[in-house]
């Protein structure tokens, strides 16, 4: 296919269009395929050519990236339900401070979610290992008939509240949004062909395989990123192995160091990142950072933020996708399980004698136990205000740990304006924040792209207005248009 460079944009009317004039590239672009199976169209930085004096100016040759149909966008960063998307490890903190946090508290509060699983971090597996872990702590100490509030209705609270209805306990379930699924948000219109998902979407057949026995039980469609899906790919895909290896070759030097570091200063220090070789006519150092947007986008980390030593442990290389409606797994598990939205929690007041919570319409609820599955980022925010403050462990735990983000975009096209098959594209060495988009053509027949980012970079794209949004991911996907 012909290099095309995400270089210039025009736009044209109400950002209706966006032309990408014909450059050339500094190195070609080429398929690069994970070691999973996953197919990565990738796109290097282009250089626009010397200027040269000519009688008359020529016009130069165009291509179109068309406004799509509709456009979907999650905004997890600014949230004030969740202040991110999902936990991680910093430098200088350690997986300790998860099990620190998980901790009951006088057999009256209990804590459960993502951020409270060492094992699987960030996950909705692990926030529903986390609920049940919860609700046998619970189930333990309460007594029968005892009245049990659980705050949040993600996939942490969901389990709890099933596992704790099951047992005969008068369980109510308070979720401060209008809506059940924390950070799994499906969205379904007649305007798209597939479910939207705007938050939790990815899993990993091995790692996940209870959590997709489940799905395929409640007959939630999910496919399998694998290279059956792209045949007919006109390129042949390579492996990027530079970024990996460089950063294993930072990790284990960071292991040997007296303290812990950044990823990103582990690659600085090692000579990883500047050793890096470059491979099959680009640069190292843009695979290098073509793998760190990747990481970022599952832990939701920049690496200048991540721990060396423990921050990359637990992170899955995810192979499915879900495409047949997530929230059907919490919608599920809640069944008959009586759940009040649109109800947030200000406060909690506990005792060994019970707890009482203050909500946000400014009455108040008593219960036996609590369980609180909020995000980390709400805690760190001091949204809830424990009475008596909670333990230090507990409070050095929340400031310790780090809440990451990952931001979603998904634009619906009536025809596509690509020619790839690949599955998953990357770009290489472009500066653009959107640089990791799913092609779900290939995948479900669908036009429909859907553009991930993590880390810093999450965090500015969720600072975009809507239409400042559309306009840099038309630029991001200039590159892959056909002609």
């Amino acid at each position: 296919m012909t290099a095309l460079a995400a270089c210039s944009l025009r736009a044209s009317g109400n950002v209706s269009e966006y032309s990408v004039a014909e450059m050339s590239f500094s190195r070609r672009s080429f398929l690069l395929g994970a070691g999973s199976g996953l197919s990565l169209l990738v796109l290097a930085a282009c250089t626009q050519p010397e200027p040269m004096p000519t009688p008359t100016a020529s016009p130069s040759p165009t291509l179109t990236v068309p406004r799509p149909s509709s456009m979907l966008r999650s905004n997890w960063t600014s949230d004030p339900y969740f202040r991110g998307s999902h936990s991680f490890v910093p430098v200088g903190a350690t997986p300790q401070f998860r099990d620190d946090l998980s901790q009951p508290i006088m057999g009256r509060v209990f804590f459960a979610g993502e951020a409270t699983s060492a094992d699987l971090p960030g996950s909705v597996l692990g926030a529903q290992v986390s609920g049940a872990r919860a609700a046998g702590e619970l189930s333990s100490t309460a007594n029968k008939g005892d009245r049990i509030a659980i705050i949040g209705a993600g996939a942490a609270g969901a389990e709890a509240a099933r596992v704790l209805a099951l047992e005969g306990f008068d369980v109510i379930v308070i979720e401060a949004r209008d809506r059940v699924g924390g950070r799994i948000d499906t969205r379904e219109s007649k305007s798209w062909p597939l479910p939207v998902e705007l938050g939790a979407w990815r899993l990993n057949k091995t790692v996940d395989a209870v959590l997709l026995s489940k799905l395929a039980t409640l007959g939630v469609e999910t496919n399998t990123l694998t290279g059956t899906l792209l045949q007919g790919a006109k390129a042949t895909a390579t492996e990027n192995t530079v970024g990996p290896k460089a950063v294993d070759a930072a990790v284990a030097w960071a292991a040997d160091q007296t303290k812990d570091v950044s990823v990103a200063d582990a690659l600085t220090g090692s000579g990883a990142a500047k050793g890096a070789s470059d491979a099959n006519g680009l640069v190292g150092a843009d695979l290098v950072n073509q793998y760190l947007s990747s990481l970022a986008t599952v832990n939701g980390a920049s690496d200048s933020k991540l721990s060396a030593w423990y921050g990359l442990s637990g992170s899955p290389q995810y192979d499915r996708l879900v495409t047949g409606g997530f929230g059907t797994l919490i919608s599920e598990a809640l069944t008959g399980v009586t759940t009040s939205l649109s109800t947030a929690v200000v406060g909690i007041s506990y005792s060994d004698t019970g707890v009482s919570l203050q909500l946000g319409t400014g009455e108040s609820l008593k219960v036996a136990r609590v369980l609180v599955t909020v995000p980390l980022g709400v805690l760190q925010k001091g949204s809830i205000r424990f009475d008596p403050l909670l333990p230090f462990a507990h409070r050095t735990a929340i400031a310790a740990l780090g809440m990451g983000s990952v931001e979603t975009v998904w634009l619906r096209y009536d025809k596509p304006f690509w020619s790839t098959d690949a599955a998953v594209w990357s770009l290489v060495g472009t500066g653009d924040d959107l640089s990791t988009w799913f092609n779900l053509q290939a995948v479900t027949g669908e036009t429909v792209l859907v553009g991930l980012v993590g880390g810093d970079a999450a965090r500015r794209v969720s600072k975009l207005n809507d239409g400042d949004l559309l306009a840099a991911a038309l630029h991001a996907l200039e590159p892959f248009a056909a002609h």
